[in-house]
């Protein structure tokens, strides 16, 4: 099968609203999700959520692990229950057929080769700044962020982002993507109304974005 009926298979698999619901809410979620978990987010029954979310595995869009939430182990401490988590890797269409991720390659190499590191962040900065002064979505950078794709989440007093929108280009060219990712947040924040009530810096995680925020005392 070719990348692009693979591709186009697991987007069938998302036509049903449920398993959409289903699979943004396991996206969504920093940690892994359970069956309960995932029903009640989704308000079906367990049996209903498992079937869901068992094809949105078939289809590659989720993996499993199995874990004792108990924290227990020995007899008399329970079947490990199955976990979910958002898949790796990308599935995207475009009809007609687009190539758009090597000619980011491409330049991404050559600005990289070029050390144009810091004329590509001032340009992120700025598309961040005019981006943040012209949202749709208000001056709420969780909103602005979550529009964009990051999904952010708190933890604690630090609002991560769970997802990596240039994630192919950032594996491939880390501190030039990183960088310019971190320049555009930061624009994002200068270009909104209270955005000086927040601070952006790096901060990975194993999995999901580079930039950590956080906010002034009583903005979350």
């Amino acid at each position: 099968m070719s990348s692009e009926d693979a591709a186009l298979e697991a987007l069938a698999v998302l036509g049903d609203p449920v398993r959409r619901g289903l699979y943004r809410h396991v996206s969504g979620s920093p940690g892994e999700v359970g069956r309960d978990a995932a029903a009640e987010a989704a308000g079906i029954s367990r049996s209903l959520a498992a079937f869901h979310l068992d094809k949105l595995v078939e289809a590659g869009l989720l993996e499993v692990s199995f874990r004792r939430l108990s924290g227990r182990s020995g007899p008399g401490a329970g079947r490990p229950a199955k976990l979910y988590r958002r898949a790796e890797g990308e599935r995207t269409v475009s009809m007609p057929p687009r190539t758009y991720d090597t000619a980011g390659r491409l330049l991404a190499e050559v600005v990289e080769q070029a050390g144009l590191d810091g004329e590509l962040q001032a340009a992120a900065r700025a598309a961040g700044e005019a981006g943040g002064a012209a949202s749709d979505e208000g001056s709420d950078p969780v909103e602005i962020l979550r529009a964009r794709g990051f999904e952010p989440f708190w933890d604690g007093g630090t609002l991560r982002l769970h997802n990596c929108p240039f994630h192919a280009l950032a594996d491939q060219f880390p501190a030039l993507v990183c960088g310019m990712n971190l320049a555009g947040i930061e624009g994002l924040l200068a270009g909104l109304t209270g955005g000086q009530d927040w601070t952006a810096e790096m901060d990975p995680l194993p999995r999901g974005c580079c930039v950590a925020l956080r906010a002034a005392e009583g903005e979350n």
